[in-house]
């Protein structure tokens, strides 16, 4: 099968009377041996599940066939969809649906698993997308998903980083996390004013820490995070009151700490001596 490139995403394009839109964060990739690198780094092979979001026009879908992967690829774009449906109607092992990735209902639509998450995300919703597979789809155990460099960075970073923030804590609780390569801007159609980058995700069977509640840790990291300047005795006021020296001097955290500087331990930490209070 022939793999897209720039000629023939341009001619498909044209053909549908499409244009990539800007606000679904439209940039298709079109190039064969790209294609091919993330399905090598994805570590899928013949017969593993696959889901794809964002499938666009079918970029990665092929490449992945070519493995003899079964896909499962979701695009909320109708007229995209009209566009994968024709190339892939005569494959029995790809499914398209139409769906929004952030609020299809991901348990009836995978079943139990195992799955492979290898996607192309849409610029604008990347990283609530990898946020929810994390939070909310157990079903999906790793993942190889091509994001902006600076979304990459901020998954991935470590405390005291300026990419890291209450999304590096969530990835770190949930995955271990690493980018694998970069990507050129020239190998998409329209190019992005952005490179990309390839992150790595493999599902903890076991959280790192321990803590009394995760929606509780993960209220105080994004409280500790809304005005990331200032000192955690003053941003975490608002949903520790009075008690937010004695918390964080329990949890062995300087009150004049800020969020950046906390690593998922210190955040459990914190999380625990609340509980305690």
């Amino acid at each position: 099968m022939a793999l897209l490139t720039p000629a023939s995403v341009r001619a498909l394009l044209a053909e549908h009377g499409l244009r990539p839109s800007r606000r679904r964060g439209q940039h298709f990739l079109a190039d064969p041996n790209t294609a091919r690198r993330i399905v090598r780094l994805a570590g899928v092979d013949a017969g593993d599940w696959v889901l794809e979001i964002g499938a666009g026009l079918g970029s990665l879908t092929l490449a992945l066939r070519e493995r003899k992967c079964e896909v499962l690829a979701l695009e909320i774009d109708r007229k995209l969809v009209t566009v994968l449906e024709r190339e892939a109607a005569d494959d029995a092992d790809v499914r398209v649906v139409t769906c929004d990735a952030l609020a299809v209902d991901y348990d009836a639509l995978l079943g139990a698993g195992p799955w492979t998450c290898v996607s192309n995300l849409p610029y604008n919703v990347a990283t609530p997308v990898v946020i929810r597979l994390l939070e909310e789809v157990p079903s999906v155990t790793s993942g190889l998903v091509m994001v902006q460099r600076e979304v990459a960075e901020r998954l991935v970073a470590a405390p005291g980083s300026a990419a890291y923030g209450a999304p590096s804590v969530k990835v770190a609780y949930y995955a271990e996390a690493r980018i694998v390569g970069m990507v050129p801007r020239a190998v998409f159609v329209p190019v992005p004013k952005v490179d990309s980058a390839l992150v790595e995700l493999v599902r903890r069977d076991t959280p790192p820490v321990d803590v009394p509640s995760r929606d509780r840790l993960f209220h105080l990291v994004r409280a500790g995070f809304a005005h990331r300047r200032k000192m955690l005795r003053r941003t975490l006021r608002a949903v520790l009151g009075e008690d937010t020296q004695r918390a964080l001097t329990d949890a062995g955290i300087d009150p004049r700490a800020r969020a950046e500087s906390l690593g998922l331990d210190e955040w459990a930490a914190l999380a625990r001596a609340e509980a305690a209070s």
